[in-house]
């Protein structure tokens, strides 16, 4: 029996109802924000709910609070194993049809007549229930016998100890929307979860009565699916498709599509003017819900909540990545261009160089005489295979002692006796090397028109960044004037947002006083005269 008074409320509103339903909701829970605003939206949005956790952990219970925030409809609760037959969850077969030769169930009281359910151990749905149960979640439609029925189930929050492993059961699991793993108190949570008084937990204390009636509901999602998506957000979500494709984790067109409408819900819901109002959006924020619509494993639920923190300001055009990028190109352009050098050329337009001496000369290359501690170095007579000596070549005193006599100093050569003396005058007897000479340069000149160019495309850069800045720092205003009164953001995760939203900020203006480094930098470079 629903506990509210019937009295019309609807004149009070929506965000402020809502926040009362969420106050109602947390009563008497302990670290269950999280699944309770998500039970919450996935209602209001017509969206099921999957909470992955250990028995224990208070899922029934959550479901059936959930239930309290509805004026009218049926609650339905299950628990499933390997044996559940049919019966169990879409009611018996009337034997009166029967014996008219029809097969209907009475569903009254079951699944099929519910608007709120809750079905623990889902996965453990058997071939017999499985399909009756997807058109159920997805199409809102019975089959009862010969005739397919519409349902009042708004939303169902389903319940396992762990994730579906067959193949069979993957349609049912991207039936749910919103996924969460719960997770046993925490030790610092302990103590008040022993000191939980049994008044608190059959909620005694309070009575809410400002619950909402199938109507409103229905005319809250027809109103937000007027809304419009924001540019910010669609390029964070076509950004995120990107990643969540490198990360392999798939999801399907149909979960894109429900993602949007329940971030407009989230939007109008949070929207405290008139939600008709075309200012209105679905804006970055809202986004936080998609690490709990996106995963397949939940370890996956947190490399998208990393993802977003840390991309929060891609939307309006900071893709810190790319930025980088940018950044380190035109570093790099400006300390090439600035270092850069050209080769002297003489009266005759040839290219100069430094010959061995350091003089100038328009040889690119010249033979040389090779030496070895101050010693001319020479080359074998012409009868010996290596005359070089492995490149080494042989000093005036080597030669005599391998090639001379000592007496005459003399060496028999082409027949004729030949004397160290005159051998050593000889130039085609020296060791030589071909020598590449070395270019003489001079820093490059560049005319006023390329400076001109380049001073003007790296100032639309850092001043693009200094736009971006800005709108960094609004989106900082705007996450302390508003976000702290959103209703479907968790507190501990509005803290973790305001630390990386500025270290976005932050790492945003060093690359923006990088940028406005290189743009004056290339006011200096020299120019022709």
């Amino acid at each position: 029996m629903n506990m509210f008074n019937k009295t019309q409320v609807s004149s009070k509103p929506l965000k402020y109802r809502l926040e009362q339903a969420l106050e109602f909701l947390q009563y008497g829970f302990i670290e269950r924000d999280t699944a309770l605003r998500l039970a919450l939206l996935s209602l209001i949005s017509g969206e099921h709910l999957l909470i992955i956790g250990a028995p224990g952990t208070a899922k029934s219970e959550l479901a059936r609070r959930l239930h309290q925030v509805l004026k009218e409809g049926d609650y339905f609760e299950r628990l499933l194993t390997k044996f559940s037959i049919p019966e169990e969850l879409f009611g018996p077969l009337s034997v009166k049809s029967l014996e008219q030769d029809k097969y209907h169930r009475q569903t009254k009281n079951y699944l099929p007549s519910a608007s709120i359910a809750f079905i623990d151990e889902i996965f453990k749905a058997n071939s017999a229930i499985l399909n009756s149960l997807l058109t159920l979640l997805n199409e809102r439609e019975f089959d009862n016998g010969a005739i397919r029925e519409k349902v009042p189930l708004m939303s169902v929050i389903g319940a396992s100890n762990e994730l579906p492993e067959e193949n069979e059961l993957r349609a049912l699991y991207d039936r749910f929307l919103c996924r969460y793993e719960v997770q046993p108190v925490s030790d610092d949570a302990f103590i008040d979860l022993l000191c939980l008084s049994k008044r608190s937990v059959d909620h005694t204390k309070k009575i809410f009565d400002y619950a909402f009636d199938l109507s409103e509901i229905q005319q809250i999602s027809q109103q937000a699916m007027q809304l419009v998506v924001s540019d910010e957000v669609l390029d964070l979500l076509q950004q995120l498709r990107l990643f969540l494709r490198e990360q392999s984790i798939e999801v399907s067109d149909r979960r894109w599509r429900k993602l949007i409408k329940l971030l407009k819900i989230s939007a109008y819901t949070n929207s405290s003017i008139d939600p008709a109002n075309k200012q209105v959006q679905v804006t970055v924020w809202d986004c936080f819900l998609l690490q709990h619509c996106l995963w397949v494993l939940p370890e996956q639920g947190i490399i998208i909540e990393q993802w977003y923190q840390e991309h929060l300001g891609m939307g309006l055009g900071f893709n810190q990545q790319r930025w980088e990028k940018f950044v380190n190109v035109w570093e790099t352009t400006y300390e090439e261009e600035s270092n850069s050098q050209i080769q002297v050329k003489n009266s005759d337009n040839e290219l100069l160089y430094y010959d061995e001496n350091k003089q100038s000369t328009h040889l690119k290359e010249q033979w040389i005489t090779m030496s070895r501690e101050g010693q001319k170095l020479y080359l074998a007579p012409p009868d010996n295979e290596d005359r070089s000596n492995r490149g080494k070549g042989y000093t005036q005193e080597e030669l005599q002692t391998h090639f001379f006599d000592d007496y005459y100093q003399q060496c028999h050569i082409d027949g004729q006796w030949q004397t160290m003396q005159d051998y050593v005058t000889i130039k085609d007897n020296y060791f030589t090397q071909l020598r590449e000479n070395k270019p003489i340069l001079t820093a490059k000149k560049y005319n006023q028109s390329f400076v001109d160019k380049r001073h003007l495309e790296t100032d639309e850069l850092q001043l693009e960044l200094q736009s971006l800045i800005s709108a960094l720092e609004n989106q900082n205003k705007d996450l302390k004037e508003n976000l702290q009164q959103h209703l479907w953001i968790s507190k501990d995760f509005i803290q973790q947002i305001q630390v990386s939203l500025k270290s976005t900020l932050k790492n945003a203006q060093l690359l923006h006083q990088r940028m406005l480094a290189v743009s004056i930098n290339y006011t200096t470079l020299t120019i022709l005269d």
